[in-house]
């Protein structure tokens, strides 16, 4: 009788045919890990709370091994747990890649691409989510907002299938990096707020300015520019989204800084001006990241082949 072999470790277990692994308690495991939370990995798996914690136990069973740390609340996966987790990853990858190359072979690429991105690389995600659609009508783009973290750790743990985030900082180790275009910055000002048709950093400091929480690598980004000017900026707000930075400043309330590609996309400004940041001139690469493992999974293909032909 067939067997699945699944290492954990140095020792290897052999599961029968009649025991082989069900795909779905793989992919409530890697929910659990992405969540780590039973009641939240179990919603997004439409189970109820214990019949998602039976999958969880009939998986351990079935291999013989402790996968999850026992507790009231989720406390984190064991050694051995850490490997399965890593095999399912694998394992749920080639079985999409399967699943798509077959619908490839018919012509058809499609499928749904979770794009995790920046805030400030959504302007370039939409770029590519249309690119994307005029050229595969079947693929279904979700752009998902969120940290320059948030986005390496939703690639690594199969959360987003790409990311879209800084290139500085990105882990060429777990991921594949390949360089996009480079962020530049502009002042949006209240009109009246600045003059001239262009600002230098140390001036802008000085203004009322609305910023990026500082969780944000934006936000960092825009500290160490000041740091090294030795400015101490004026910050009158913060936020975690550009759109309430933009509308804080168009109704006057001070400054912001956002990337030249985003003021590009927000067409004509009544009540306020753009002005381009200088001395220095800053330009920050932004990268595609894509995982290492599963390589070749057609929709993600489509969609390098996408940012290539953009550039």
């Amino acid at each position: 009788m067939g067997s699945i072999c699944i290492g954990l470790g140095n020792r290897l277990r052999s599961v029968h045919a009649r025991d082989m692994l069900d795909l779905r308690d793989l992919d409530c495991l890697l929910a659990l890990t992405r969540h780590r939370h039973f009641a939240r990995a179990a919603e997004q798996c439409g189970l109820s709370q214990p019949a998602f914690s039976m999958r969880i136990r009939n998986l351990e069973e079935r291999l013989g091994t402790q996968i999850v740390k026992r507790g009231n609340r989720f406390q984190g996966l064991t050694a051995e747990g850490e490997r399965v987790v890593a095999h399912a990853r694998s394992i749920l990858d080639e079985v999409r890649a399967l699943e798509e190359e077959v619908r490839a072979a018919r012509g058809e690429v499609a499928g749904d691409l979770t794009i995790g991105t920046i805030p400030t690389a959504q302007p370039y995600a939409g770029l590519v989510a249309n690119r994307l659609r005029k050229t595969h009508p079947g693929i279904r783009p979700r752009i998902k907002s969120t940290t320059s973290l948030g986005v390496q750790q939703g690639v690594d743990d199969g959360s987003f299938d790409a990311g879209l985030t800084y290139a500085e900082g990105a882990s060429a180790d777990l991921l594949v990096v390949e360089a996009l275009y480079s962020e530049e910055y502009v002042l949006l000002a209240p009109k009246g707020l600045a003059s001239g048709d262009e600002i230098s950093w140390a001036d802008a400091a000085g203004l009322p300015l609305i910023l990026l929480d500082p969780e944000m690598q934006n936000r960092r980004i825009l500290d160490q520019i000041f740091a090294d000017l030795g400015a101490l900026p004026t910050v009158v707000a913060e936020t975690n989204g550009f759109i309430a930075a933009i509308s804080m400043a168009q109704e006057g309330m001070g400054a912001t800084v956002v990337p030249r590609m985003m003021a590009e996309t927000l067409g004509g400004l009544q009540r306020a001006d753009l002005l381009p940041l200088i001395d220095p001139v800053i330009e920050k690469p932004v990268a595609l990241v894509t995982p290492k493992r599963g390589q070749g999974i057609p929709v993600v293909e489509a969609l390098r082949r996408t940012v290539v032909i953009m550039q």
